[in-house]
């Protein structure tokens, strides 16, 4: 039996029809118009190893249109991955490998979690901007440990997106080369044909970005493999290969239509598609011969020892490289001095008593740890001198150059905070990036990616309240802290010094399975006396910062900033005849984690609990209970130098002592 392209590409339709009518729900149309290109793209291109989806130098395939899950698992299940038919049985069904959308960690071979159009595309950039990076930091003449392509399929959607502007702008001026995307140009949307609401020039736009462009039929295998070598030989820019494509290809009566966006075909019309595209088995049955023609475990295994062979020699003749290699990019390691240094770190910020902002403690911190880890990985989003994100050995990258260790994002804070997730599930790196706390709200779907993908891609937002001052309230944050700390996984800190911020940067650089959020001030703060145990303690999310000694009256806790006027109000209640106590809470997400025991010695029942924060007031309500006192803030804020904005509001050590006496 002869297995041409079109029977390999129509078993990708078949098992896509199967599983979309089994599950009664999936997106069918567009694994069956992109069946063609995948078929090409997977069996005579793309460096894989199924026995090993983790192998470090293999190919990385991006569906940013993630709604045709049911592509990525037909070719995964086919080449040979821990995919099996039951898995597509088990399509879109709880706990199944076989997700709606692909899920990073859910299924082997998914390199991350898509379904926000456009931000696949972003996170494929992320993974090109690592890929080269690594290349120009590892790589010596005879020996290119690090050299593979990127490839993204991607959707009408995905180009309306804005983040897609957002990346495909940079990765044209950073000259992404190994980067190769395929425009899936079938005309359709779910609310049907495009014209109506979709009339750009992409090939004009991705030629303005800096792109090579080429235009191809999607449908024919040649055509889809010239195209590959042109973009495969051309290494300054990154590469749109724009496919002309049919939705539903195969599909009697609605190919070419909306009706096959998103719905199952039905029973009657999958009959009609398989006597259309010659395929006479039962649903879920894949011919040996296909798997056969299909299976990539024996060239797989061979990529893959040819690698290892090279990195072999690459260690006699780098032994330095190699190890540093090993430890990044395959072990995902920290040094062996790094619990050591930052230590003694730690104890150097507490014995500095120096009033600073925390945004400036966070680049003395970053200065500390991009010495010690060269994976470190910095940016901002054309905020540099403000977000404080630059060091002394700060090196940008550049088309020209990529052997640096940042990156400048421009005003682009979604595509950055995609990159970066991108960057970050390449592997190799420790990626931050920054903006103020406010324009998280720009970036905030992929702050929200990251947690759900358990990447510890991290965040540092500055200018964190109407303290920020005179740019109004425009810039001045009050709800974003309250949406951060109830987005699971991402463990968020408001550090209120230079001791605090030290052991948030620790925790971020150390935690392996989620993402941070470092949240800092633009204004000055007082540094605070504390023993050896309070700083212990500083990383269980909060701690007694003062203590008065016996069971407390009245607890008040605070972050960042409002820690100092806690304590300034603690002492005018102490004053007053009232015992007070001084929580410092930098991260409520790390509190919530600790026993029962140690969060009641923390905040008693018996004692009314005052929470003070310089934002929106309802996320305290779980510490302060029906007793408690919470002083925050409802409103926007206004435009005044910030000490003016902090007594406006109420955020007054008289002020609030006065409210907790009354």
């Amino acid at each position: 039996m002869h297995i041409d392209h079109k029977t390999r590409a129509n078993a990708i339709r078949a098992l896509t029809m199967d599983a979309v009518q089994k599950a009664n729900s999936g997106h069918p149309g567009a694994p069956m118009g992109m069946a063609d290109i995948a078929e090409v793209l997977w069996l005579q291109f793309l460096k894989h190893n199924p026995a090993n989806p983790s192998f470090s130098n293999r190919d990385r395939f991006v569906l940013s249109n993630g709604h045709g899950s049911m592509l990525l698992y037909s070719l995964l299940h086919l080449t040979g991955y821990q995919v099996s038919i039951e898995d597509l049985k088990s399509f879109r069904q709880l706990h199944s490998k076989t997700p709606g959308h692909p899920e990073l960690g859910y299924t082997p071979g998914v390199e991350t979690t898509t379904g926000p159009l456009g931000a696949g595309i972003a996170n494929a950039v992320g993974m090109a901007i690592a890929e080269k990076t690594l290349a120009a930091q590892f790589n010596r003449p005879d020996y290119p440990v690090v050299d593979h392509f990127t490839y993204c399929f991607l959707g009408d959607g995905c180009l309306m997106e804005g983040v897609s502007h957002e990346a495909c702008s940079l990765a044209g001026t950073l000259g992404l080369g190994k980067l190769i995307a395929f425009w899936d140009d079938n005309g359709i949307s779910i609310d049907g044909h495009v014209e109506g609401w979709f009339t750009d020039d992409t090939p004009a736009r991705f030629h303005a970005y800096g792109w090579q462009v080429i235009q191809v039929d999607g449908h024919n295998p040649a055509q889809i493999a010239n195209a590959i070598q042109q973009a495969q030989a051309e290494t300054a820019r990154p590469t749109l290969i724009c496919c002309k494509t049919m939705i539903g290809f195969g599909s009697p009566n609605k190919s070419g239509s909306h009706d096959c966006h998103g719905s199952p075909l039905g029973d009657s019309e999958i009959a009609k598609a398989r006597e259309f595209l010659h395929w006479p088995y039962v649903p879920f049955d894949i011919p040996a011969e296909i798997y056969a023609a299909w299976d990539c475990k024996t060239k797989g295994a061979a990529l893959e020892h040819q690698w290892t062979a090279l990195f072999a020699a690459y260690q006699a003749e780098y032994p330095e490289l190699a190890a540093e290699y090993q430890r990044r990019v395959i072990d995902k390691k920290l040094p062996a001095n790094f619990e050591a240094a930052t230590q003694s770190f730690i104890e150097t910020c507490q014995n500095q008593q120096q009033d600073m902002a925390s945004r400036k403690a966070s680049q003395l911190c970053i200065a500390h740890f991009a010495a010690l880890l060269p994976e470190v990985l910095g940016g901002s989003a054309d905020l540099a001198g403000s977000n404080l994100t630059l060091w002394s050995g700060s090196k940008g990258l550049s088309k020209e150059d990529s052997s640096g260790n940042y990156i400048y994002y421009g005003v682009r804070e979604f595509g950055m905070a995609s990159i970066m997730n991108g960057i970050t599930a390449h592997g190799g790196f420790r990626c931050y990036g920054a903006t103020f706390l406010m324009f998280m709200e720009y970036a905030r779907n992929a702050v929200r990616m990251s947690a759900l993908m358990k990447l510890p891609t991290i965040y540092v937002f500055t200018h964190d309240s109407i303290g920020q001052g005179e740019d109004g309230p425009t810039h001045q944050p009050i709800e974003q802290l309250t949406n951060l700390r109830t987005t699971p996984n991402l463990i968020t800190w408001r550090p209120a010094d230079l001791t605090e911020t030290a052991v948030a940067w620790k925790t971020a650089l150390t935690t392996t399975t989620s993402p941070s959020a470092l949240v800092f001030s633009r204004q000055n703060l007082r540094q605070f006396q504390r023993n050896s145990e309070q700083i212990r303690l500083i990383s269980k999310g909060g701690y007694i910062l003062k203590d008065c000694g016996a069971a407390p009256d009245i607890v008040l806790v605070a972050t960042g900033s409002e820690l100092q006027l806690a304590c300034d109000t603690a002492d005018k209640l102490s004053a007053a005849g009232k015992k007070v106590n001084v929580v410092s809470m930098p991260s409520t997400t790390l509190f919530d984690q600790q026993s029962e025991f140690y969060r009641d010695s923390v905040l008693p029942e018996q004692a009314k609990i005052v929470a003070i924060e310089a934002a929106h007031p309802d996320f305290w309500y779980k510490y302060v209970g029906k007793k408690g006192l919470i002083i925050g803030i409802s409103s926007f804020g206004e435009s005044a130098p910030g000490p003016a904005l902090l007594d406006y509001f109420g955020f007054n050590p008289d002020v609030i002592a006065a409210r907790i006496l009354a």
